[in-house]
């Protein structure tokens, strides 16, 4: 069964899915990034720049074939046709569609209180499912 964690109050979202993707990639996984069009535009050039000395290593879902088969991060608005199966990081409002597939689902929530909102739905949609949750909160980490 997919093992799904929520990462709350991520008070910049995409800087911290920069540094969750660094920090995964450096560890051998392969994720796909699901989310609107225009927010994966948004961390994919936000990927380029976003350290002067890292770089992760990504692409988007309907690039070359050869380099989506070998990126070990691809930004996808869906999970259709991707070629792994590891890690799904959802930054979408939706449930992604084929979560199930996945070994682990993350879901990033920042701190807009509507965004806040459309994540309890998620939340409980999983929970409903039998789905087990692990709870990250951001604002308590960085507090130490």
């Amino acid at each position: 069964m997919t093992e799904v964690a929520f990462h709350f109050n991520a008070p910049d979202k995409l800087a911290y899915v920069c540094r969750l993707l660094r920090k995964a990639v450096g560890a051998g996984a392969r994720v796909v990034v699901t989310g609107e069009s225009q927010t994966l535009r948004r961390l994919d050039a936000l990927l380029w720049t976003f350290s002067p000395t890292d770089f992760v290593p990504h692409c988007l879902q309907h690039g070359d074939a050869t380099q989506v088969a070998h990126s070990p991060v691809i930004l996808a608005e869906s999970t259709q046709d991707t070629p792994h199966h590891q890690v799904l990081l959802n930054l979408g409002e939706p449930v992604p569609g084929g979560f199930e597939r996945f070994e682990r689902l993350i879901e990033v929530v920042g701190l807009d209180d509507e965004e806040r909102q459309v994540a309890r739905s998620r939340w409980k949609h999983y929970a409903d499912r039998g789905y087990a949750i692990t709870r990250h909160d951001l604002a308590l980490k960085g507090s130490h």
